[in-house]
């Protein structure tokens, strides 16, 4: 196991897509963030509070359950579904931010695509993840990215957040768990 970056790199990174998410977007006047549960959804919340920082203006935040859009539920164990959150004002013509810990597969990404097209039509999707690990599966890269961290297959990243496991914290494990 190795520790790759600690709860100050995880502040840094955070700050710095917000900053490339207002360049991006000239502002966040038309910005909605929608987290991916269970990490995502937090990380969501972050972002928030660092574009409310820059930028003086709120943000809409909202959570989006991706469960029932997955590809691999029948293989992976059960998972209870959590509430699918859209913040007032929904996303219809809204630039939407997906928000995610770690990007690998890109199948995870695909089923937010296909829930949020279920809820309306947003005027753009981007992606923000702390980390990328590579190894994809699917055409999808993120637009802003905390940190590429290059792995094996046999490999994993596993994301520690306060707000779920008490400490801030990202480790590469050297098998897959």
């Amino acid at each position: 196991m190795a520790h790759i970056l600690e709860s100050s790199d995880i502040s840094r990174a955070l700050k710095r897509i917000a900053h490339e998410i207002v360049e991006h977007n000239q502002g966040v006047e038309n910005i909605v963030l929608m987290g991916i549960p269970t990490r995502g959804r937090y990380l969501a919340d972050r972002l928030q509070e660092n574009l409310e920082s820059i930028s003086g203006a709120a943000v809409p935040t909202g959570i989006l359950d991706i469960t029932l859009y997955r590809d691999d539920y029948r293989i992976r164990p059960p998972k209870a579904l959590e509430k699918t959150l859209l913040p007032d004002g929904g996303i219809e013509g809204r630039d939407v931010v997906l928000v995610d810990d770690v990007l690998y597969s890109g199948r995870t990404i695909r089923a937010a695509l296909d829930a949020l097209g279920e809820f309306s039509r947003p005027k753009s999707v981007q992606l923000a993840v702390l980390v990328d690990r590579g190894h994809r599966e699917l055409p999808i890269r993120a637009d802003y990215v905390g940190k590429n961290i290059p792995t094996s297959l046999k490999e994993s990243v596993r994301v520690h957040l306060m707000e779920v496991d008490g400490e801030d914290s990202i480790e590469i494990l050297g098998e897959r768990q």
